[in-house]
């Protein structure tokens, strides 16, 4: 009797002790299943990230640089004094006059090279092919014969050169314009014809462009020669440039490269 009363608050306190370890231990996180599936994610999403910069970075550093894309075009301007603009100002003669117009028009990134030689005949200018193609141009206008025709070279021998010179410009990549040639009749019509069929043909046979005839409107006028008769004046070049060049340039260019133009030419000055 005496030993019950002391007894039953122990055993009291115990539970009490027991339910208060169960309420606290009830009370707290379970980190382990948790914590692994948030570390877990971590370490995916890390991962992924990673894995996501190594598949693009080839991508980026294999890109074309936009500035390669958009190299110079080059128009090689090649032939004797009516190429070169004897008794012009180097600003007047037709290649500096192209160029220019060219840029009115809106083409960018294109140049235009004066290889012109006064006296030039197509054997001399055949010999002199290897340094002229250290330009690597784009597209060649070729304007090549009126000194032959001056000296009388017979047209067999005239027709092989011209011949000879495209072949070699094609070889090199080279679009190939080629600028048709008529002379005087002081030396007979036979020859006369015989000279001016030439460039038709090797423009059929040898698949180029053909200015049909590369003084038209201006050969033979007083007023858009110098007082030799023969080399235009600046205005003579003027429409040289806008009338027998550019109608024939144009197509070649947008072949070769639509995106050199930031706006389209529709037509040209005269």
């Amino acid at each position: 009797m005496i030993n019950r009363p002391f007894r039953l608050p122990q055993r009291l306190l115990t539970v009490v002790a027991l339910t208060i370890t169960i309420a606290i231990s009830g009370c707290q996180k379970t980190p382990d299943a948790n914590e692994a599936q948030t570390d877990t994610g971590t370490q995916n999403s890390n991962k992924n990230t990673s894995q996501t910069s190594d598949t693009q970075l080839p991508q980026t550093t294999s890109t074309t640089n936009p500035a390669e894309q958009q190299a110079p075009l080059t128009i090689l301007a090649l032939g004797d004094s009516l190429t070169e603009g004897l008794g012009v100002d180097n600003n007047a003669n037709y290649p500096a006059q192209l160029q220019t117009r060219l840029q009115e028009l809106g083409y960018k990134d294109l140049k235009v090279i004066n290889s012109g030689l006064s006296g030039e005949t197509s054997t001399g200018l055949v010999n002199r092919l290897d340094w002229v193609l250290q330009t690597k141009p784009d597209i060649t206008i070729l304007t090549i014969g009126a000194n032959d025709a001056i000296r009388g070279i017979d047209v067999a021998t005239v027709e092989a050169n011209i011949r000879t010179a495209v072949k070699r410009l094609q070889d090199n990549d080279s679009v190939v314009i080629l600028g048709g040639m008529q002379i005087y009749d002081n030396l007979g019509s036979d020859y006369v014809k015989s000279f001016a069929a030439i460039y038709p043909r090797v423009a059929k046979d040898m698949n180029v462009t053909l200015i049909p005839f590369f003084l038209d409107g201006v050969g033979g006028d007083p007023k858009l020669n110098q007082a030799d008769a023969i080399h235009p004046t600046k205005e003579g070049y003027t429409l040289i440039v806008n009338n027998n060049i550019l109608p024939i340039l144009q197509p070649e260019l947008k072949k070769i490269n639509p995106s050199n133009v930031t706006n389209t030419p529709t037509e040209t000055a005269q």
